[in-house]
């Protein structure tokens, strides 16, 4: 009986150690590069104030911010709570003219 919890307790412990080591191929893997979240920049989607927003706007809105993710809000939309530094908002007024650009 002791032999099998030597043996058992052994083996947790390398599994334990296993998990701590790193690997230097997935440091430089360059799909995980290029899927890690890229800060987003409001002041560069500046342009699209007093513009009417568009799904073509909107676009062009993201690439030059550098966000991940876009989205158009109205006046009455709900919205999650949640902050995401990679997400470009583009808040409108009832007539879908955008009056404030901001990350979030």
């Amino acid at each position: 009986m002791p032999w099998k919890l030597a043996s058992l307790g052994s083996v947790m412990a390398m599994a334990v150690l296993a998990g701590c080591g790193t690997t230097t191929e997935s440091a430089k893997d360059p799909v995980a590069a290029e899927s890690g979240h890229s800060r987003c920049e409001a002041k560069a989607a500046e342009f699209a104030i007093g513009q009417k927003a568009s799904p073509a706007l909107l676009e062009e809105a993201r690439k030059r911010a550098g966000a991940q993710n876009a989205r158009i809000l109205k006046p009455d939309d709900m919205v999650t709570l949640e902050y995401r530094s990679d997400r470009l908002n583009l808040n409108t007024d009832a007539n879908l003219v955008i009056g404030r650009v901001n990350c979030g």
